[in-house]
């Protein structure tokens, strides 16, 4: 978008806030980037420059406007929805592998040379991924300092610089003010809630209708792992550094967040993976706005605009859960799940509620005694080739995997069928066009609206919502009664 100078302008005239995140604008005068909706009286057009990312406004030399924070934007839509090797990499980046394995241990998950991910990286990006992991970790470094009392070198080194040098040059670069100096502009504001704990806002495109988004993840909430409480989703977190909690609350503005974590340095990775769960990068206005152009959808949409698709924070545990939901009800999985949970998974304390335990990791699932499941023969199989194939990486469902290979992997599984790839391809890689034209929730609000309910003549049918039919899903799933459609009571 950013090569449209016109478009830009006018999205910054108008202080369209739909446009954060897309590009960001720099000011030749004052030598600072802005997101479009940047409160300040706008620049002229001719000292307007545009940029597709934060990382490259910095590497030209602009730094953070102060007042927009423009560093803190929701996240490019275009991330999210595209399964390009761009779009994988970008995913990727937010995840942390840049900052744990490198630019050749990012190449390798993509499959790709780090010479090709590095041009392809800078054609659409204006910045490679060096730059681009350092613009996170200065958005990382920025929270810990506002947020926290740790020692400076603490957060240096929990933010991912390798050196305080390295650090402190960073911050003044992007921010235009020491570490010390930043502190001290919030040094009136909250204290933390206590050693590792954090809160935050995370911002999103509005609209923003919460009630299927928290519903689903509260109403399928495997006991232990999940829990609502006190008007906030909670999950606990399996982080590259150690474990975290996220307590997520919806509010008009924001979703409030706060985190506990057992090392600091997994901020921006816990950060990413609640983001992601709430799809708050996504553009409802135009997901929306595709599907009102069906006559059926339209109603759905301006019943209650701004639905999200409720994701994964995990992918490999989703899929368990996706094979353990086979042909059973909700209330009978999270009885099955929880029972995993409690005898494979790894405990943790959790003083400010009700969590216990980690969801077992992949290897732990596969080194397990299949007689253990209270499930048919053929279920047990399905269950143990699954694990298997994500204890030994066969099958990759993390946020940058290629979507077209995972769905043919998870496929050739047995008593994998068109259900369960769907499902996984939904919630757990972000597929935007995913679509359970099998599911009975959708089949029946299908005969509802007079559409046609095989899974064959649907599927056809669905073609108008595309590439938005993971969202018509959960404008589908609205139609009925069910307890994911709404916010739990208290």
């Amino acid at each position: 978008m950013h090569h449209d100078r016109e478009q830009c302008v006018r999205a910054v005239r108008s202080k369209d806030a739909r446009f954060d995140g897309w590009f960001f604008t720099a000011v030749v005068t004052t030598g600072i980037y802005c997101r479009p909706s940047c409160p300040v009286v706008p620049p002229k057009p001719e000292n307007m420059r545009f940029y597709p990312s934060a990382a490259a406004a910095q590497q030209a030399g602009f730094r953070a406007c102060k007042r927009c924070r423009p560093d803190a934007s929701p996240g490019s839509p275009e991330w999210n929805h595209r399964a390009d090797v761009v779009a994988r990499a970008m995913r990727l980046i937010a995840d942390g592998v840049v900052d744990r394995d490198g630019v050749p241990g990012l190449a390798a998950r993509l499959g790709y040379s780090a010479r090709q991910v590095e041009r392809q990286l800078l054609a659409e990006l204006g910045a490679g991924p060096l730059a681009l992991a350092r613009a996170q970790r200065a958005q990382t470094a920025r929270l810990l300092i506002e947020t926290t009392r740790l020692p400076m070198s603490d957060v240096a080194f929990a933010a991912g610089f390798a050196s305080i040098r390295a650090f402190n040059t960073t911050v003044r670069e992007v921010f235009a003010l020491s570490p010390t100096q930043l502190r001290d502009r919030t040094a009136g504001g909250r204290p933390p809630a206590g050693p590792g704990t954090l809160s935050l806002r995370l911002p999103f495109r509005a609209p923003l209708f919460p009630d299927n988004l928290f519903g689903h993840l509260a109403a399928t909430a495997v006991p232990g792992v999940e829990e609502w409480r006190d008007g906030a989703y909670r999950r606990t977190l399996r982080l590259p550094s150690g474990h975290g909690i996220a307590a997520l609350r919806p509010l008009p503005e924001h979703v409030a967040c706060t985190l506990t974590l057992s090392d600091l340095r997994d901020l921006p990775i816990a950060v990413s993976r609640c983001r992601w769960m709430l799809d708050l990068d996504a553009d409802p206005v135009a997901v929306d706005g595709q599907l009102r152009t069906d006559p059926v959808m339209a109603p759905l949409v301006d019943k209650a605009p701004g639905r999200r698709v409720p994701r994964s924070a995990d992918g490999p545990e989703f899929a368990v859960r996706a094979v353990i939901g086979q042909q059973v009800s909700t209330a009978a999985a999270r009885t099955h799940a929880a029972r995993l949970v409690t005898a494979h998974g790894d405990p943790l304390d959790d003083p400010a509620g009700g969590l216990t335990h980690l969801f077992p990791a992949p290897g732990a699932l596969a080194r397990m005694d299949p007689a253990e499941l209270a499930f048919p023969q053929t279920r047990r199989t399905t269950f143990t080739s699954l694990v298997t194939a994500l204890a030994d990486g066969a099958i990759d469902l993390g946020v940058g995997a290629d979507r077209a290979e995972a769905r043919a992997r998870l496929a050739a599984l047995p008593g994998v069928g068109p259900w369960t790839v769907e499902s996984i391809a939904m919630r757990a890689l972000g597929d935007p066009d995913a679509f359970i034209a099998t599911d009975l929730g959708i089949r029946r609000a299908a005969q509802e609206l007079g559409l046609p309910t095989t899974p064959a003549a649907l599927t056809r049918r669905s073609a108008a919502w595309r590439p938005w039919r993971a969202y018509a899903t959960q404008y589908l799933w609205a139609t009925g009664t069910h307890a994911i459609n709404r916010l739990p009571a208290e």
